[in-house]
């Protein structure tokens, strides 16, 4: 018997949905490409209603599949900024269609 993961473990399609699935983790990107470097209180304001656990937990992600980098100042209050990675702005592209596709149907 086949497993999914021996089937399509290699599959880049497979690879790209599970580096960006989520319901969060496309606008978080899009929010982050828009501002270039964006701070979290003000990522987290753009993206309202989302909650904070959500909204930590996508970032997280997102740092681990190296698609966005996160930095850290050690200063009070504390201060972090999110941007995108060399490897998320591979994404751009798409990101960009994306948004276009959703301005060319959002009404239909």
């Amino acid at each position: 018997m086949i497993n999914f993961e021996s089937k399509y473990g290699k599959c880049p399609m497979y690879y790209t949905m599970s580096a960006v699935e989520g319901k969060w983790k496309w606008i978080i990107l899009w929010e982050i490409y828009k501002a270039e470097v964006i701070r979290y209180n003000k990522l987290r304001e753009e993206l309202q209603p989302i909650a904070h656990k959500t909204l930590s937990k996508q970032l997280k992600e997102l740092e681990t599949s190296k698609l966005i980098n996160r930095e850290q100042y050690n200063e009070v209050p504390p201060k972090v900024e999110y941007s995108l990675t060399i490897e998320g702005k591979t994404l751009i592209p798409i990101l960009e269609l994306m948004y276009q596709w959703g301005e060319k149907h959002i009404d239909n």
